[in-house]
């Protein structure tokens, strides 16, 4: 391929071109589609307009880039019969927008009415129709109105009793103050924090209806005094109806709950925050909730606070049970072109009150076999791993946490592999903490995370010649590490299939043998200069992985997304070590990575398939990986998508061996040493359960001589590899 971003983009212009020519086809006479909305203010440069457009009545369709969408143009490839044809291209495709005038109209009340919201008060709005062949532009010009600044606030509190004492004490976090500008939403903004301040303080019936407004713009010309009281009654009642602001007590509280669910009552009362006698507070509430929620053991949980006397109020708890055991089942396939196929299967079991105080157990039991067929050569990998989460902080009271309370985790495993090169196996323990705030931020710490390596049974071969490759000879040896690590994850959408956009972050770090280097002149050191524990040298390292994502949610739900994700990973060996654990090092490729590459057949950097390893065990010491992936619907439960990788894997230090220049991370051969690849999906979507079956093509391979793979070459030996899986790949 001599210039392939000439033909990528020669491409792209033709798919284009020949694309917008047939988006409003199957549109009727008289019918014309919506291009697009626009909206304009004349007399103030400064407003932010883009809040207005979710008051539209009606929205164009989204475009990708130069205003195209191609499941515009899909939809339009109907040929009118009504046949599979038709109802394949409909399921796939977008129908265009229709213009409707009335839902135009609908807009313009919507947008003044929103403008008296914030305070502009006799605004005009006008709009404009600009016709292009069948296509409709929008435009709506907009002149706001007048806004009246707020000269003075007058305050008329009730009398008696604790409430204006309290109201009072609160004024200094007021919203409204003289010179701001007079709006509804101001108000509307104030009522609520003040509202809930006075809940906090044990108002359990005062509300931001408690609240009556009354503005006067004629006394003083362009400006507005704003009288601001505060009734025994709400808006919706008669003066009559109302009774003193007074605060309120918890009286009764009641747990209730299946008579077959078996949990300690002990569990339940010290998660719950709410105390008989003590004063009303809806955080207090909200705590409680959160704490019974984070169980998990409960499929519902309601508490509900109900008025018995003039300021006592009852607090009952309601909880149902949900599943508390089970199995999951999760298996990964892949195969490539060179005929290597890879399966990794998973089983777990969950339990999640085994000792019927909230406490989880799990026990997880995995494999991961590589072979080829009619070939004596495989890889086999097995694994068990057992943990145990308390729901409390270890050595540490309920009372000092006010929302919900961390976990304690212990953890343990064990793996064993056995490769034509070597065998390995690792123990693993860990012991640490994990919860979340607000549902959002979620944590795991680990102050004690302890790995034993040992291999055995090495192929003299495969040690000869890492004699050559100070790299892997520093990274494959037996060896031990005591650090900590710890994972930090936010999301702004924590369901688990989110149907609006969102998007997270997520930070991985592990750092090992900082304590045990205090130790060294207590250690015996072996022949390559590494103070060892029983004759076995420890890891020092700090490894770090950073992970974002967004994903782009429209039409219908989640019937269409685009999802994208950015990986960095990046670990340095230093102090003891020379090199990173090779269990430590990083990978590509796989179901959930370059697609177009079987899991750990990629790099590093321009390094061709090593010959060390008859199984490919390609890894390095930092990663950069780039996913972008479109999902649309397809038919009944078929889901498909598209979708490209870009990214590569890489060493660090010059280690002097052959492929070492090849190998590393250089700024002036980066562009040469990234790998991507495109490909497509099927998904079978139950909702509970996604299968999927994804095809990644080479576009770009640094291995090669001819980095550039030419489409007559993807599905040739070494070109493509298909990958099948449970979930989204990210």
């Amino acid at each position: 391929m001599k210039n392939p971003v000439r033909i990528a983009l020669a491409i792209l212009t033709a798919a284009y071109l020949a694309a917008s020519c047939s988006s409003t086809r199957v549109l009727e006479d008289g019918q014309y589609m919506l291009a697009d909305n626009k909206i304009t203010v004349t007399n103030d440069k400064e407003f932010d307009v883009e809040g207005l457009y979710e008051y539209l009545r009606q929205l164009p369709n989204y475009y990708f880039i130069f205003r195209w969408n191609p499941f515009i143009n899909v939809y339009n490839w109907q040929n009118g019969k009504g046949k599979w044809w038709d109802k394949f291209v409909t399921k796939i495709g977008v129908p265009p927008v229709v213009y409707e005038s009335e839902k135009v109209e609908e807009s313009v009340e919507n947008i003044s009415n929103r403008l008296r919201y914030l305070g502009y008060y006799g605004s005009k709005v006008e709009t404009r129709l600009k016709l292009k062949k069948k296509r409709v532009f929008v435009h709506y010009d907009i002149t706001l109105g007048k806004r009246f600044p707020i000269k003075d606030i007058i305050l008329t509190i009730p009398e008696g009793g604790t409430f204006p004492e309290d109201y009072m004490a609160d004024t200094s976090a007021i919203l409204i103050k003289p010179g701001d500008y007079l709006s509804e939403a101001l108000l509307e903004k104030e009522t609520v924090r003040s509202a809930t301040a006075m809940n906090r303080k044990g108002y359990y019936d005062f509300s931001k209806h408690n609240f009556f407004f009354e503005a006067d713009t004629l006394a003083i010309p362009d400006t507005a005094i704003l009288k601001m009281d505060i009734h025994e009654y709400t808006r919706n009642e008669n003066p009559e109806d109302g009774s003193p602001i007074r605060k309120f007590y918890f009286n009764d509280v009641s747990i209730s709950y299946p008579k077959t669910m078996k949990i300690r009552q002990k569990t339940l009362k010290e998660l719950n925050t709410v105390k008989p006698g003590t004063l009303y507070d809806p955080d207090v509430v909200s705590n409680t909730y959160s704490r019974l929620s984070a169980l998990r053991m409960f499929s519902s949980v309601n508490v509900g606070v109900t008025q018995v006397d003039t300021n006592l109020v009852n607090c009952d708890i309601s909880l149902s049970q949900s599943k508390l055991q089970g199995f999951k089942v999760n298996l990964e396939a892949s195969t490539n072109s060179t005929g290597l196929f890879g399966i990794s299967p998973q089983l777990s079991y969950y339990h999640k009150n085994i000792f019927h105080g909230g406490e989880w157990l799990n026990l997880n039991f995995m494999g991961n076999f590589q072979f080829k067929f009619n070939d004596a050569i495989r890889s086999n990998e097995f694994g068990i791993s057992a943990g145990l989460s308390f729901p409390r902080f270890l050595l540490l009271p309920y009372s000092c946490f006010k929302q919900a309370i961390p976990r304690t985790d212990i953890n343990i495993s064990y793996n064993y592999q056995d490769r034509p090169e070597y065998r390995r196996n690792i123990i693993s323990t860990s012991y640490g903490y994990n919860g979340n705030v607000d549902n959002k931020f979620f944590y795991q710490a680990y102050p004690f995370q302890l790995n034993i390596v040992k291999l055995f049974d090495m192929d003299e071969k495969f040690y000869a010649s890492m004699e050559k490759d100070p790299f892997f000879r520093n990274a494959y040896q037996n060896h031990f590490d005591l650090g900590m690590g710890g994972t930090m994850y936010y999301t702004t959408n924590p369901e688990a299939t989110p149907k609006s956009t969102y998007w997270y972050a997520r930070l991985q770090l592990d750092i090992a043998g900082n304590a045990l280097s205090l130790f060294n002149g207590l250690m015996n050191t072996d022949a390559n200069g590494a103070k060892t524990i029983w004759n076995t040298p420890y890891s020092q390292f700090v490894r770090a992985e950073l992970t974002l994502g967004k994903t782009w949610i429209w039409n219908e739900g989640y019937r269409h997304a685009l999802a994208s994700r950015f990986v960095f990973g990046i670990g340095h060996a230093y102090g003891n070590s020379h090199a990173l654990p090779f269990e430590k090092h990083f990978y590509a490729g796989g179901s959930n990575s370059m697609r177009g590459w079987q899991a750990r057949t990629l790099g590093p950097g321009n390094a061709p398939l090593d010959t060390f390893f008859i199984i490919p065990n390609q890894t390095g010491d930092m990663r950069l990986e780039a996913n972008l992936e479109y999902r649309f619907n397809m038919f009944w439960n078929f889901d498909g998508a598209a979708f490209v990788d870009v990214g590569n894997v890489w060493t660090l230090a010059n280690d002097g061996s052959e492929t070492s220049e090849l190998s590393q991370f250089r700024w002036k051969n980066f562009g040469k040493s990234i790998a991507a690849n495109w490909g497509v999906g099927l998904r079978l979507d139950f909702d509970f359960l996604l299968i999927r079956v994804d095809m990644g093509l080479k576009i770009h391979d640094p291995a090669r001589a001819q980095r550039w793979v030419a489409p007559n070459q993807w599905f040739k030996r070494n070109g493509y590899a298909l990958h099948f899986g449970v979930g989204y790949p990210f």
